[in-house]
């Protein structure tokens, strides 16, 4: 860039998208100053959402052929960054073996896109081959009679992490480098310059109005992205196509379940529905003990809140999640489980079941807005990754610094732009 640079860069949304984004855009070698990048958050506390409540479950190679490489380049990126920054420590980085835990003769439900979310299914049913699993069976597990435990995944193509301390380093990261955060804040309005240029962006942030200047609108914002794009840009000739699926989950201790060592694997088990829904479950290694991750049970009627704070559990779900975790986990008296949190996020989702990565046409924008050409200017989207957004986040938040910085991305996103 030349002495058109950009003005500023704003990151909508402070989640795991948003922070990798930064991170990668703020790293040395990149033409963006960090003190530049600004992220935005609408709620007063980062990472309450989808971001800080997923499951954590990571694979190289259990997507379709369009998002192949973005998954293939963000498994190697996660294991780069626990290997750099001691992840197995700061935030449970491990190897994970997946095995899929089948209750009854009757096959899993096939299905597309996003289908095995709303459906109730598991995401194991992307996995092709399966072999039975007759030792090193999860101690935690009771398992039943007539019900097969098969092997789906080696740890070299799975892993598992806490994605509430992998977003806490993210974030920490750019704050060394001087990435400016603010939150709770909300960017309502563009400015213009007399030929209808992107030249600014006003944030609503402590009961004040301030406008700063700025070039370049990254969207991050998980299931809030449309609402984002449309405040922005009331008059665009596009929408973000992303909806938003709730889930539920509890986070549980089990006496049977024990810390993985550093060196160890963890394991995640795929089980067919017999209990409403097809539950998944991630052994991970907690701050201060081992956990077990519970989740699978989703909704497409839980209405999206104004923030990801306002989310709260419902009852019956947590009842029904509790439940589950009585009838799979194996209990003997004075060794019961604990539960250690109940949560509901929202994970923002497409029809296609890809994700959008992409920068905005100008033309889209309406009104006849348009931004900087080149690497100075532009709107940019990275959103809708349903249940792999933690997975797929660094290889994410790579390809969006380089694609704004007019680089060729380390992965094709040639089937991701907006349709």
């Amino acid at each position: 860039m030349s002495e058109s640079d950009s003005l500023g860069t704003f990151i909508l949304g402070s989640g795991i998208i948003g922070l990798s984004t930064a991170y990668y855009l703020s790293q040395e070698g990149s033409t963006t100053k960090a003190g530049d990048i600004h992220l935005v958050d609408s709620s007063p506390e980062l990472f309450h959402c989808a971001s800080g409540f997923a499951g954590g479950f990571l694979a190289e190679n259990w997507f379709a052929p369009s998002v192949a490489s973005l998954g293939a380049l963000s498994f190697k990126l996660h294991k780069e960054l626990a290997d750099k920054y001691n992840g197995r420590r700061a935030w449970g980085y491990r190897p994970s073996t997946g095995l899929s835990y089948n209750q009854d003769s009757e096959s899993a439900i096939e299905g597309s896109g996003e289908d095995w979310l709303r459906d109730g299914t598991s995401r194991m049913t992307n996995v092709g081959s399966r072999e039975e699993l007759n030792d090193n069976k999860p101690a935690w597990l009771k398992k039943d009679d007539g019900a097969s435990l098969d092997f789906i995944s080696e740890a070299k193509s799975t892993a598992q992490i806490d994605p509430a301390r992998f977003c806490q380093f993210l974030q920490d990261e750019c704050v060394k480098r001087g990435v400016q955060f603010h939150y709770p804040a909300r960017a309502i309005f563009i400015s213009k310059s007399a030929d209808r240029q992107v030249n600014g962006i006003r944030l609503s942030e402590n009961g004040t109005e301030t406008e700063i200047p700025c070039t370049r609108i990254i969207i991050t914002a998980g299931a809030w992205s449309p609402y984002v794009f449309a405040t922005l840009f009331p008059q665009a000739t596009t929408r973000i196509p992303v909806a938003s699926l709730a889930g539920h989950s509890l986070l549980i201790s089990n006496p049977f379940n024990k810390m993985p060592a550093e060196s160890e694997v963890c394991r995640a088990v795929f089980a067919t529905d017999t209990v409403g829904f097809s539950p998944e479950w991630f052994e991970r290694a907690g701050d201060q003990e081992a956990e077990l991750y519970l989740a699978g049970l989703n909704s497409t009627v839980i209405p999206l809140p104004e923030t990801a704070t306002d989310a709260k559990p419902l009852p019956e779900a947590m009842k029904q999640l509790t439940e589950c975790a009585a009838v799979m986990l194996r209990n003997e008296e004075g060794k019961d489980m604990k539960v250690i949190r109940e949560a509901l996020c929202f994970r923002p989702v497409t029809s296609s079941g890809r994700p959008l990565v992409c920068r905005i046409p100008d033309h889209k924008l309406g009104n006849g807005i348009k931004t900087r050409s080149g690497s100075s200017g532009g709107v940019f989207v990275a959103a809708g990754h349903g249940a792999w957004g933690i997975s797929q986040a660094p290889g994410t938040g790579l390809c969006l610094a380089e694609l704004i910085e007019g680089k060729e991305p380390s992965a094709s996103l040639k089937a991701l732009e907006l349709p």
